[in-house]
């Protein structure tokens, strides 16, 4: 049951540090989800190999970001970089060019763009946002993201029609927008900055990291690589209205109950829903409808916790007194090289499925196996703050059993 307390200092949100890390985090997950749906458009002459420079600029850039924003002034880094996302956005009127090089330099110009700074973007939203709110934030932050993408996609559809002009000049305006809200934060945006930093083999040593970084490498991997068996319009749409909702929800329970609780509950149901799956049907039209849309709901569900915690909340956590640049940079990664491979291998895969029960049920077998390491991963949100919380929540119940008697 959800009571008063697991929404309590919600006002607080609103102040104006919150704010800016919002509008940066949402900016750039928007943009950059609008621009994979520009490159898959039948207007843009994409191939594979656009596809791969495309997304080996943004992981590789991402890594060379982590490694050079301690070199520079943060406030004036995230400028900069915004900034870059302003040219990039130009360059998409140059994809309607036939020429398989030109498409090539876009493709990586916008990965790159994206890429270098998104790491020292997500450690100002770690350092300018409290561990104990942070959850919340990173639930309103995806909500966000997911209502402007509708918002940028309708305005954007003219990509159909092969107006890259106006969607080039939309993108333009959106990445100017964060700059613009940036630019007002003034002093907001001199967050202080941890200098301790940790080396890529030292990161990868942590056993906390690790022990989380795993399951969420498996459940990337194995999950976009089954999502095309089931690819429908009408499915996506009911997965990504649970998605926006379990995302803000998801997040207030993360700095309530735990991350760790929230990240096994979120692999569980992912589990069970897939599993359902598998003993519906030899393939999807054995397989009843609403069968589909409930499983579609609690992917959604899912996903709305799962990327609370592995995009935005995690990482931060684990940085503890460093910078968590790098982390971010590792943290995230699996998410892009999946979405890869599922663009590139997915429909490869979809060709040589011949019993879609006994690929739902393989799945569903290693998300449950993806679910250990987590059971001997520390948590991360501090024990003072779930055990404040925790007597929050006795105060309340024994103030309504007293209310309802007395």
């Amino acid at each position: 049951m959800i009571g008063r307390s697991h929404f309590a200092g919600l006002s607080s949100l609103a102040n104006k540090s919150n704010v800016v890390s919002i509008v940066l985090v949402a900016n750039a997950l928007v943009w950059y989800l609008t621009v994979l749906l520009l490159l898959q458009s039948p207007v843009v002459k994409s191939t594979a190999l656009t596809l791969v420079v495309h997304f080996s600029a943004l992981i590789i850039s991402a890594f060379a970001g982590a490694s050079y924003a301690k070199k520079v002034e943060r406030s004036r880094f995230l400028i900069l970089w915004l900034i870059l996302g302003i040219v990039s956005s130009v360059t998409v009127f140059a994809l309607s060019a036939s020429s398989e090089i030109m498409i090539g330099l876009v493709s990586l110009f916008l990965g790159f763009s994206l890429g270098f700074g998104m790491p020292a973007c997500m450690s100002y939203f770690t350092d300018s946002v409290p561990i104990e709110s942070r959850g919340r934030v990173s639930g309103i932050a995806l909500f966000t993201s997911a209502v402007g993408m509708v918002a940028l996609g309708f305005a954007a559809s003219a990509h159909v029609s092969g107006d890259l002009f106006l969607v080039g000049s939309i993108l333009v305006a959106w990445r100017l927008s964060s700059l613009l809200v940036f630019l007002w934060a003034r002093d907001y945006r001199k967050i202080e900055r941890k200098e301790r930093v940790f080396s890529y083999r030292l990161v990868l040593n942590q056993h906390s990291f690790i022990l989380y970084f795993v399951p969420w490498v498996m459940f990337s991997l194995i999950n976009y690589l089954a999502v095309p068996s089931y690819n429908d319009e009408y499915l996506r749409l009911v997965q990504a209205v649970f998605m926006g909702g379990a995302a803000v929800v998801g997040g207030f329970f993360v700095d309530s109950v735990g991350r760790k609780r929230m990240a096994i509950a979120g692999f569980a149901m992912l589990g069970a829903g897939t599993a359902v799956l598998g003993f519906s049907g030899n393939s999807l039209s054995d397989i009843s409808p609403l069968v589909l849309y409930f499983n579609s709901a609690i992917d959604g569900i899912s996903w709305g916790f799962l990327l609370v915690l592995f995009v935005l909340t995690l990482w931060g956590d684990l940085s503890n007194s460093s910078s968590s640049d790098k982390y971010y940079a590792l943290g995230v990664m699996p998410f892009f090289v999946s979405k890869l491979l599922e663009l590139i291998v997915g429909p490869f895969i979809l060709e040589g499925i011949t019993s879609t029960a006994s690929l739902f049920s393989v799945t569903a077998f290693f998300l449950f196996l993806a679910v250990l390491p987590l059971v001997y991963a520390p948590e991360t949100l501090p024990e003072k703050i779930m055990k404040k919380r925790e007597l929050t929540i006795y105060v309340e119940k024994a103030q309504e059993i007293a209310e309802k008697y007395y």
